[in-house]
């Protein structure tokens, strides 16, 4: 069984402050793959940027934004990859949006998706990285290759994904057009595969810091594994880990047989 957990960590030198590298000893995944690192791999400590620690050792590939402390994306992996790349698009490369590392029976993706701003400011640039999205999914598809697309979203899809639904459909990550744009994803057939496992409401990934709302479990599940349905048959859980702490975000994972 190989497990991938993909977790926004909001600051990957913040995050080692709050004791990633112990999580990652005591969970420790076949692959990671975090989100908003907001470094150069270059400025982290040799131990952070390869860890070698008891319970296993890892190696780790980078897309950093240009602007200092912003965006990024990182795959750590036990296993070196075929291939590492970006999406192949100066305006998302230039922000670290994705970096995709190819094994021998599936491609694991690790994306930020931009937020789209209040009053929408970045909408239009969100539904274009949604749409080179859709395009290198599809390519891999048409290829016959399994993938899994993991990461921060910023899309609450349906209700049942945040707390107040009514109340924030005019906000950033439930705008109707970022809603539409998860409608033809997962219409397009790939699965969000929390939800083909679990119905249940009050499962969310995001909470403000603000209010006591993680406390209060007033949230958002905006990030997600999703997969081609070739590879479903193999994906055997899905699970937020909504009791890791250490960023706004939780982690979470998904384990499939090899």
């Amino acid at each position: 069984m190989t497990s991938v957990v993909s977790w926004n960590v909001n600051g990957i030198r913040a995050a080692e402050k709050k004791g990633l590298l112990e999580w990652l000893n005591t969970e420790s995944p076949d692959v990671l793959c975090l989100q908003e690192t907001k470094a150069h791999k270059g400025q982290v400590s040799e131990l952070l940027a390869n860890p070698s620690l008891p319970s296993g050792t890892w190696q780790s590939w980078w897309s950093s934004a240009k602007k200092a402390g912003y965006s990024g994306t990182a795959i750590y992996s036990k296993k070196e990859p075929l291939n590492i790349r970006t999406l192949g698009y100066p305006e998302f490369d230039d922000e670290g949006r994705i970096v995709m590392a190819e094994f021998d029976s599936v491609t694991i993706i690790s994306a930020y998706f931009p937020n789209s701003q209040a009053e929408g400011a970045r909408l239009p640039y969100k539904l274009d990285f949604c749409a080179a999205i859709m395009e290198t999914c599809g390519k891999l598809a048409a290829d016959g290759k399994n993938f899994i697309l993991c990461g921060d979203y910023n899309i609450a899809h349906k209700p049942i994904d945040l707390a107040n639904p009514r109340a924030n459909e005019n906000n950033p990550g439930y705008l109707p057009e970022e809603r539409a744009w998860m409608d033809e994803f997962i219409g397009a057939g790939y699965v969000d595969t929390f939800r083909h496992f679990c119905v249940e409401p009050d499962q969310y990934t995001w909470w403000s810091y603000r209010f006591h709302a993680r406390e209060k479990n007033i949230g958002w599940r905006i990030d997600y594994t999703c997969v081609n349905p070739a590879f479903l048959p193999r994906v055997r859980e899905s699970v937020i880990l909504k009791d890791v702490y250490g960023s706004d975000h939780c982690p979470v994972r998904i384990s499939y047989e090899d």
